[in-house]
């Protein structure tokens, strides 16, 4: 429980194109040689951010997680990141939690970028998903998500819920400030480790994205930051210095109780 690593792969991607793109993500994670435990990839990492599920969607048994599990395997890593997903006649923006085992758990994107159309092609999720590594608890959302803070906040009774709050993500570069400004936010009123993914280049609207992938304590202290550059970059989040933050400054004690209700059909 004293560390835990994870890997974030800042990356352009190859607009539409699962193929391209799982071959170059392969070659990158296969050529991490730090030690490392969670490898997070960016949102939509096999296609880019696009509206068109009903050509580019995949079941759970498809290509894309099939290819997440071999190399949570063979890397023996945690891997993450979130795919077009077809269920049941509806489309999910779907994060997935790959063990090396081949278990996995998944995250559908609550909050839709309504001003993209992603409303309209996507069904939205309405249960959070809070993975446990190593005695941490990691709360996963999807880019958007991070515009809304009651969904990530923190539900507070004799300790805080989670541990650290990662987010991956296609955000555009000329939005770029309300990015780092949320993310520091979420670290901030949450006292945790803020984990932020998200990928560079241009996408097939046209629309650029400058990464400005992100890492942050419990006090809103950058740890990593890149920005425009592709990058894969291996850092250590330590308990002692999120339990030193706690408990200097016990914020989380005062938080105000609340539930979260859902209108939204299963």
């Amino acid at each position: 429980m004293s560390s835990l690593s994870f890997t974030i792969i800042q990356t352009n991607l190859h607009w539409e194109d699962r193929e391209a793109n799982l071959s170059m993500l392969e070659e990158k994670i296969m050529g991490i040689r730090e030690r490392t435990e969670i490898v997070v990839l960016p949102e939509m990492f096999s296609t880019g951010f696009s509206m068109q599920p009903a050509r580019l969607a995949e079941q759970m048994d498809g290509r894309t997680v099939q290819w997440m599990k071999r190399m949570a395997a063979a890397k023996k890593i945690v891997l993450t990141g979130s795919v077009i997903i077809e269920e049941n006649g509806h489309y999910y923006n779907r994060l997935l939690w790959v063990l090396p085992d081949g278990q996995l758990g998944h995250y559908d994107k609550r909050h839709r970028f309504a001003f993209a159309g992603e409303d309209k092609a996507y069904t939205p999720g309405n249960k959070r998903l809070i993975a446990q590594v190593k005695g941490w608890k990691i709360n996963l959302q999807v880019c958007y998500d991070l515009r809304f803070p009651v969904w990530a906040r923190q539900q507070v009774t004799d300790a805080p819920e989670y541990d650290v709050l990662l987010y991956v993500a296609n955000w555009p570069e000329r939005r770029s400030r309300a990015w780092k400004s949320l993310l520091t936010a979420r670290a901030i009123e949450n006292q945790c480790y803020v984990v932020g993914v998200n990928r560079v280049g241009v996408d097939g609207n046209g629309i650029n994205h400058c990464g400005d992938s992100m890492v942050l304590d419990a006090l809103g202290t950058t740890l990593y930051h890149k920005q425009h550059e592709e990058d894969i970059y291996t850092l250590v989040l330590e308990r002692s210095r999120l339990t030193e933050v706690r408990e200097k400054f016990p914020f989380w004690k005062d938080a105000d109780q609340f539930n979260i209700i859902s209108n939204e059909e299963e």
